[in-house]
C-alpha cells in the first residue's frame, strides 16, 4: 500500500468521523449517515490495499 493511499484512506476515515459526531450533535441523521458511509468505504478501500500489499510480498 502506498503511503499517499494510506493518508487519503486515513483522512477519509477522520473526516467521516467528523461528519458523524456532527451530525449527532445537530441532530441531523443525513450528515450522521454520510459520516458513517464515508467510514466504511475508507476502511474498504484500506482493506482493499492491505489485500494487494499480501500479494505483492
Amino acid at each position: 500500500m502506498g503511503a499517499d493511499d494510506k493518508i487519503d484512506n486515513k483522512a477519509e476515515e477522520l473526516g467521516g468521523k467528523a461528519k458523524e459526531g456532527i451530525g449527532r450533535a445537530t441532530d441531523d441523521e443525513q450528515l450522521e449517515a454520510e459520516g458513517k458511509a464515508d467510514q466504511k468505504s475508507s476502511k474498504l478501500k484500506q482493506a482493499g490495499e492491505n489485500i494487494k500489499d499480501v500479494f505483492k510480498k
